[in-house]
């Protein structure tokens, strides 16, 4: 209705106009009296609403569609009432939903062939990084140790260019299972040995009792792999921890924490650390910093129905908590 008045505005605005003008000149003219002006003016105006009337009720399911806001795509189509105005607003809609359906569909199928080709091009160099894994893991020496890490920061490079391409299409590949956290938690730091030995980091794991959560193991293990790298990297002294402790909080929700004893977060910094491409002031310190951690952290839990939290203070270290909650969107197998 409001949108109706707002459109006859300009009509009543002229009807207004012509209406005295209209009177006036009757009364210059000296042609009739008040009454017979005021008369015509009623007559007149009881017309004009009579038309108005039928105007909007021929209308209103048109008005009333143009005021509410649609709900999903499907709902977006024109009025279902049969007049001129309302069937080129049909007409209008359903030919840009097409449209927009035909775009829509040429972005999946190019994105679907991009993940395609990022699959098969990591995959690719992941093969000659095996190979070359392979020649020198019997050799000794600086020169092969500085040739495996950077192999395995390669490796790393990869994984991360590869999980943020699946990000999009996640929902086509994720299996969640019942873990064990310990067992998962052993896993992954057996894989970063390299990582810990090479920056003199020790692991410790602390787990209150046999916990199992409802996850995705290859999803949940490249979390714990960027927290892992990042915990290491910002852990600048020789002969710290990285200590993951498993418990459960109240409710028996379990909650796998890791603590380093690095550099620290600044506060000013911590609200945006799980931002894309965020650095902040540590990233100045830290050349290999990229940004893309805690952002693939935040996304990947977030997907999984798990709650990624952080704390951190200067000076002391950083400790990251994952809470496994709200399964309930997930298929457990």
């Amino acid at each position: 209705m409001r949108l109706f008045l707002r459109e006859q505005l300009p009509l009543l605005a002229v009807y207004i106009a012509q209406l005295l003008i209209v009177t006036l000149v009757y009364r210059l003219d000296g042609g009739s009296s008040v009454n017979v002006s005021l008369y015509a003016a009623v007559l007149s105006t009881c017309l004009l609403i009579a038309y108005l009337a039928a105007r909007y009720l021929s209308n209103r399911s048109f008005y009333e569609r143009m005021e509410s806001t649609p709900s999903s795509l499907e709902d977006s189509g024109g009025p279902s009432q049969s007049s001129p105005l309302a069937d080129s607003l049909r007409r209008l809609l359903a030919h840009q939903f097409r449209l927009y359906k035909n775009d829509l569909h040429s972005y999946r199928h190019k994105l679907e062939e991009h993940v395609h080709f990022i699959n098969q091009w990591v995959h690719g160099m992941k093969t000659p990084l095996s190979v070359i894994h392979l020649i020198i893991q019997d050799k000794d020496g600086p020169p092969f140790t500085a040739i495996g890490d950077e192999l395995d920061r390669l490796k790393k490079g990869l994984d991360t260019v590869l999980y943020s391409a699946r990000l999009d299409t996640f929902e086509h590949d994720f299996y969640v299972e019942r873990l064990e956290l310990t067992k998962l938690v052993r896993s992954v730091t057996s894989e970063q040995k390299r990582l810990f030995i090479r920056n003199r980091v020790f692991p410790v794991i602390e787990m209150e009792s046999a916990i199992s959560v409802a996850s995705d193991e290859k999803w949940l293990s490249f979390v714990l792999t960027q927290l892992i790298t990042n915990a290491v990297r910002y852990t600048v002294e020789t002969g710290k921890n990285i200590v993951f402790r498993g418990y459960l909080q109240e409710g028996n929700l379990p909650v796998l924490e890791i603590r380093d004893e690095g550099v620290g977060i600044p506060q000013g910094d911590l609200p945006r650390v799980f931002d894309p491409y965020f650095t902040g002031v540590n990233g100045r310190s830290f050349q290999e910093s990229t940004g893309m951690g805690l952002y693939l952290v935040k996304q990947i839990c977030g997907k999984l129905g798990h709650e990624v939290t952080i704390s951190s203070e200067v000076g002391v270290g950083t400790t990251v908590r994952i809470c496994f909650r709200d399964t309930g969107q997930l298929t457990i197998v």
